[in-house]
């Protein structure tokens, strides 16, 4: 029942982005922007872990995900170490994506050929 829990929760994200991207004149770049927004926006108000905790993967594969990770370092970073500490923890708890990101896509421009 978690798979399905899990599909569902991203299939309804997934289907809310398309419905935006169709229906209104925002790029990809904003819609990817505006739900990072959206996750920490979740975070702060105690949603989005609520969210994983019954979707598990579903909530935590989307890039709604991201923002959660950077509210969630940024507060932890604040409480450890004040106003200067945001900055620190929202690196460090989001670190490992954005390394991933960016080695993967590295590797993957090897495979692919980008389109003129």
């Amino acid at each position: 029942m978690n798979y399905i829990y899990a599909f569902l929760f991203a299939g309804v994200a997934c289907l809310i982005a398309q419905i935006i991207l169709d229906n209104t004149k925002l790029t990809p770049g904003h819609i990817t922007s505006l739900f990072t927004v959206g996750g920490a926006i979740l975070s702060f108000l105690g949603i989005y872990d609520k969210f994983i905790g019954k979707f598990g993967a579903g909530a935590t594969v989307l890039i709604s995900n991201f923002g959660h990770n950077l509210y969630q370092g940024a507060i932890e970073g604040f409480y450890e170490n004040g106003v200067l500490g945001i900055f620190g923890g929202m690196l460090s708890k989001s670190s490992l994506a954005i390394v991933a990101a960016i080695v993967f896509s590295f590797f993957i421009s090897f495979f692919f050929n980008s389109k003129d």
